[in-house]
């Protein structure tokens, strides 16, 4: 790899940003790409490889491209969880997740409930979610599931979300709590961007337990993910 190709890996790889090394196997010739659109510096792809590729990123696999000439290596930083609400849902998730690999952060400023009694090996952050959201944000690996079941702690959750690359977002609570939480998100003018929560949140699975609850939740997440 050319040295220049390598310092813009480099600097891709410590800010976080997916990137692919796309290596034609002929003569050995490489370039970078980008998930988000950011123009390929060399190699003469089509726009139909460069979409393979991003889709590749998106999913964060590796593979040979259908002619088999190109090989793509994805550089994807760890996905990420933020869950609002430290509540029993959240425990039972927040496991499920570390064992798929996600890095976990939850958050809520009630310091009773987010305690490290209650949260082994996940990050707690007990700001209020507007500011917790700000500085860690959300970005195009990072899905974000609200969980406290009360508005003051939801909703600044989701408006950071919904500005966000986040590719899932989903809010606990039934129909009709849905409702009413479009309705104030509407007010705020975000009613372009409301279809963007998955709510109320998880696949139908049909379970009723806390844990059954957090596996419909992961389920569609990965879902979300991989056919992003």
């Amino acid at each position: 790899m050319k040295s220049a190709l390598l310092t813009e890996l480099q600097r891709a790889r410590e800010i976080k940003k997916p990137v692919a090394v796309v290596t034609q196997l002929e003569d050995g010739n490489q370039c970078l790409v980008y998930c988000d659109g950011s123009p390929v510096s060399s190699l003469d792809l089509e726009a139909s490889q460069i979409s393979e590729i991003r889709d590749l990123l998106r999913c964060a696999r590796s593979a040979m491209l259908n002619d088999g000439k190109i090989f793509v290596r994805s550089y994807v930083p760890a996905y990420r969880l933020l869950i609002i609400g430290a509540v029993h849902i959240a425990q039972a998730l927040s496991k499920l997740a570390l064992e798929c690999g996600y890095e976990v952060t939850v958050i809520d400023p009630r310091r009773a409930f987010a305690t490290q009694q209650r949260f082994r090996d996940v990050e707690l952050d007990d700001r209020w979610p507007d500011e917790a959201m700000a500085d860690l944000s959300p970005d195009a690996q990072t899905a974000v599931v609200t969980l406290a079941h009360d508005p003051k702690i939801d909703d600044p959750a989701l408006i950071a979300a919904l500005a966000s690359d986040a590719f899932y977002i989903g809010a606990l609570g039934s129909r009709r709590t849905h409702s009413k939480r479009v309705e104030r998100l509407t007010e705020l003018g975000l009613e372009n961007k409301i279809q963007r929560i998955n709510a109320p949140v998880g696949l139908n699975l049909g379970g009723r337990s806390h844990a059954e609850i957090a596996v419909a939740i992961l389920a569609q997440l990965i879902q979300a993910r991989y056919s992003s």
